[in-house]
């Protein structure tokens, strides 16, 4: 074996082993959540574009710092699924169904869906803080930016491939995901990098809370088979 191989066997050995058993099994079946993801993008991509169903997907999915929060909020979870503008169509349903599609055979559909709830809205979030900061602040925006629409699963897609890295110790590969979006900001200062930041910090606070829930129900498991037995 070349240490090409095993570096990749030790980078994604554990992703693989945890992805090819249901998807041996089931082939495109084990994941009909991101199948019908990559489905309802292309259906509002199509109608997106049309002169009848521009305003009727901005409605139900374009989000923009500028909106009320509760409407932010609602429109959020369908804001994942619209193609951003910056995104051709074909990259948005690629990055669906792989990274979508992996996550949903490693962590099941609705932790899949969680997740990306979170990355994106954190991003929502953020940017709305952002723009209260100002340019001024080193992570402020310009007020400009509160009418930038935004949509796109990007943010999603960013958080869940640093959470399956981090799941699965796949550690060079989320630390590439994370200066790739590092380097996006320094190159190119917009709203969608920053919100990438945001999500990637978001999905790190849940990686952090989950290791030390489980090392605190480690360490309760080892005081409690360590305690003496009890004398009758």
């Amino acid at each position: 074996m070349t240490t090409l191989a095993r570096w990749a066997r030790a980078e994604w050995g554990a992703l693989y082993a945890a992805v090819r058993g249901p998807l041996t099994e089931r082939r495109w079946r084990a994941a009909p959540m991101a199948v019908a993801a990559v489905c309802l993008t292309a259906v509002l991509h199509v109608v997106h574009n049309q002169s009848w169903g521009y305003q009727a997907v901005q409605d139900v999915g374009g989000v923009r710092a500028a909106d009320p929060l509760w409407v932010a909020l609602l429109r959020t979870p369908l804001s994942l699924f619209v193609p951003a503008l910056d995104l051709p169509v074909w990259g948005a349903l690629v990055q669906i169904l792989l990274v979508f599609g992996i996550a949903e055979l490693c962590l099941g559909r609705w932790r899949t869906l969680a997740l990306a709830y979170v990355a994106t809205l954190a991003g929502t979030l953020y940017a709305r803080l952002g723009i209260w900061l100002g340019p001024d602040f080193p992570l402020g925006l310009p007020a400009s930016d509160a009418r930038v629409v935004d949509t796109g699963p990007s943010a999603a897609v960013v958080g869940l491939a640093v959470f399956m890295g981090w799941r699965y110790r796949a550690h060079v590969t989320a630390s590439v995901v994370i200066g790739a979006m590092v380097a996006e900001v320094v190159l190119k200062e917009n709203l969608a990098g920053k919100e990438h930041l945001a999500a990637i910090a978001a999905v790190l606070v849940v990686c952090v809370a989950g290791e030390l829930r489980q090392r605190r129900s480690r360490d309760r498991a080892g005081s409690g088979s360590g305690a003496p037995p009890s004398q009758s």
